[in-house]
This record gives structure tokens, sequence and C-alpha cells, in this order.
């Protein structure tokens, strides 16, 4: 049978697999053994064996549910409450006012949890009942939520970064700092739509009924104090190269447990309730993770990777042209799968034909994520969809439909980074940091 028949039946396999209810990670080790049973000569259950207890006994990997345990700590405080206390103030006279709480909250709470579910959950829970009370309109508060929220993703210490390191090998400290740049700049991006939106609708937009002084700006700052103490443990202990990522995820899990005491919501029950719910989580994303890698191997010794590589070689693509394929591919592939299992499922065919491209893996990882985030939004399995859903009861359509222009700017930025590559690679050539 031909590469691209082999090709199609495992993408057939893999479909209907996953369209009869099984689990992601176990639809992908499926496909890897039939794969490896029909079209090579090592015995599949072998290979099945050795790649998974590889996968699972990755020390590296150990940072990804620690920075998991760190956000469902934080999920149950009053960290999210006491971050908008904090900011509300200081909106008062930028078009949009209050809206851009949903960006700068999650752009804040991005930089401590790693999880873009997580990071649009915890905001929209404390933005979305306050801006529907002082009369914001229902769309852009939403889309504007559904966007900023996939910065969990990008801006530092993220979920998807760590698997992306582990995947290709690179360094997830170098990930983590050269995702500070476009994580900026994406925030950027949303805000300064929700300024043109307030300048283009005004009436939209609720007057202010109060003003507050310059005291009472700087007395309502001292709420941001807990999660700024928190930000510059985890990333400044990766940056100064006192601590690998797995090392600053460990002091992660302390100070967000130091906070919650310090607010009094650490009790036996919420330890417990976080506890199992970073076990759940963290459950999923390792059989994904152990799936992929077996069938990563199995395509090894089938030979796709290579003669993909190849294929692509003999197409003439520019480095340019290949980005953009790329892009298409992850937002249609996105339709149907989650981010982390986007990146395991694929990196092990692309990643040959990046390093072909003459690539750089750091610039592929951040380019990824932002690409990733956008198939966070698109239906029909858009997770900021799905959680957005449930705590609005709107339907996917009208959520997705407000969403549109921060998908728009999230291919702005995937063009950005392209054009100025050194948004991506200026910081982590410049700064020693662990690996």
């Amino acid at each position: 049978m031909s590469d691209g028949g082999i090709t199609l039946l495992l993408v057939i396999a893999l479909f209907a697999i996953l369209a009869g209810g099984v689990w992601i990670g176990l639809a992908l080790s499926g496909v890897a053994w039939i794969g490896m049973e029909l079209f090579s000569s090592r015995p599949a259950g072998d290979a099945m064996a050795v790649t998974i207890w590889g996968t699972a006994s990755s020390w590296t990997l150990t940072a990804l549910p620690l920075f998991v345990w760190m956000g469902e700590i934080l999920f149950r405080t009053r960290l999210s409450e006491d971050m908008f206390k904090g900011l509300a103030p200081w909106l008062e006279r930028v078009p949009g006012r209050l809206l851009h709480t949903n960006i700068i909250g999650c752009t804040i709470f991005a930089a401590v949890s790693g999880s873009s579910a997580a990071t649009c959950a915890t905001i929209g829970k404390m933005t979305l009942p306050e801006l529907k009370r002082r009369g914001y309109p229902e769309g852009i508060t939403i889309g504007t939520l559904a966007g900023a929220g996939t910065l969990g993703l990008l801006i530092p210490p993220s979920i998807i970064m760590i698997v992306y390191g582990v995947m290709a090998n690179v360094s997830i400290a170098h990930l983590f700092i050269a995702g500070i740049v476009p994580g900026i700049l994406l925030a950027a991006l949303f805000s300064g739509y929700i300024v043109a939106w307030a300048l283009a609708n005004p009436d939209k937009v609720p007057r202010v009924t109060e003003r507050t002084t310059l005291a009472q700006k700087l007395a309502a700052s001292r709420h941001l104090i807990p999660v700024v103490l928190l930000i510059a443990l985890v990333l400044g202990s990766i940056y100064s190269g006192l601590a690998t990522a797995t090392e600053a995820a460990a002091f992660g899990v302390l100070g967000s447990l130091a906070i919650s005491a310090a607010q009094r919501s650490l009790t036996w029950a919420s330890f417990r309730d976080s506890v199992m719910g970073a076990t759940r989580l963290y459950c999923m994303i390792a059989l994904i993770l152990a799936g992929a890698a077996f069938l990563t191997l199995a395509m090894g010794y089938i030979g796709l990777p290579r003669h993909l590589a190849e294929w692509i070689a003999a197409q003439g693509f520019t480095p340019f042209t290949l980005v953009m394929a790329l892009t298409v591919f992850y937002i249609v592939l996105g339709c149907f799968l989650d981010g982390i299992s986007m990146v395991v499922l694929t990196m092990g065919v692309i990643q040959p034909s990046i390093e072909a491209a003459h690539i750089d893996l750091i610039w592929f990882g951040i380019f990824i994520v932002i690409v990733v985030e956008m198939a966070q939004i698109t239906p029909p399995v858009g997770f900021n969809l799905f959680v957005l859903q449930g705590m609005t009861k709107k339907e996917i359509t009208f959520i997705a439909k407000h969403a549109v222009p921060m998908f728009l700017l999230m291919f702005a930025a995937v063009l950005l980074i392209w054009w100025v590559p050194d948004l991506i690679t200026a910081l982590p050539t410049r700064m020693k940091i662990g690996g």
C-alpha cells in the first residue's frame, strides 16, 4: 500500500474510534497498534510497553501536574475577585472601561495558571456577572473573554508549552520566556480592539457613575499584591536561573497554598478537591501523551514522517508557505481535537519538515501555541466555547460569532511573529536561564 493509502487508512481508523466515544489517549494507542501490526515487522505489544513507560517516567513532565495543581488551588481562592477590585479603578477613563478587565484579568491569571480553560472559567466567574450588572453588552463581553482566556496557553507558565517541549526536545524554560512578548502583544491587540469598538459604539458603553481618587486607586491596588508575588516567585526563579521549570512549579504550588491559607480558603475539603481535580486532569493529559508517543513511534517504523518530509521538500514550499499551510491544517484539526492532542499527535510527523525548512523550534513552539489558541474558539470542539456555554447558557454559535474578531487578531499575530521573529527569539537568546 502507498504512503497516502496508509495515512488515509490510519486517519479513518482514528476518527472511527473517536466517533465511537473512546478516550483520545486510547484511540491514539489503538491506531498506533493497527499501524504497527499491519505495516511494520516489530511486535506492537513490546513497543507499546516500552514507549508508554518511557513517556510516563519523563522527569521533565513532572512540571505539568504541579502547574495543573497550582491552578486548581488558585481556582478555589479569592485571587480572581481581588484582581477585579485592584484593576477596575484604573480603567475608568479608558475607552471600553471595564471590558478591559477581561483582557488584563486573563493576562495576569494566565501567568499563574497555564490552562486556557481554567483562565477563562476563573476570570469569567468574576467578570461576567459584574459586567452584566453594570450594563455592558453580552456579545462583546463574552467574545473578548473567549479570546482573552486563550492567553492561558501562551503566557508562561503554560501546560501546552511543557507538552511541546517534551515532544520536540527543546528547553521548556526557553519556551516560557519566548512566550512573554507574544503574550503581551496579543493582549494589547485584544485591548486595542475593545478601544476601537468602544469608540465606534459609544452609546453601548455604560457611563461612569462615580470617580475614584488617586489615593483610592492606590489603595485598591493592594489586592494585586498576592498575584504579583506569586508571578515573581514562579517566573523569577526560572528567568534568574535559580530553578528549572519543574522546580519553579513546586515553588508555585507552595506559593498558592500560602495564598490560600492567608485568605482562609485552605480547608481540608478545598485541599482534597484541588488534589483530585489536578489528578483527574493530569491523568487525562498523561494518557493522551502516552498514546501519542506510541503513535509517533509507530509512524516512525512505518516511515510516514520521513516520507512526509520528502514530499514537502519535493513540493518546493517556501518556509512562509509551509507555515501558512500548517496554520490552516491546525485550525481545521482544532475543530475535532483539543490543543494538547493536536500537539502530541502531529509533532512526530511535522518536526522533520520544520527542521528541514530551517525554522527555529522555539519560534515554532510559540507559533503552534498561538494557532492552538485559535482552535480553542473554533466550533465544534473549541474548549473555551464549551466553558463559556456552561457559564452563560448561550448557544455555541452565539459565542463563536462574537469571538471571530479575536480569532482574526490571533491570525494577525501569526503574521507579525513571522515578519518579526525577534518578538519570540530575542529574549531567550539574551538571557541565561535553566532548562
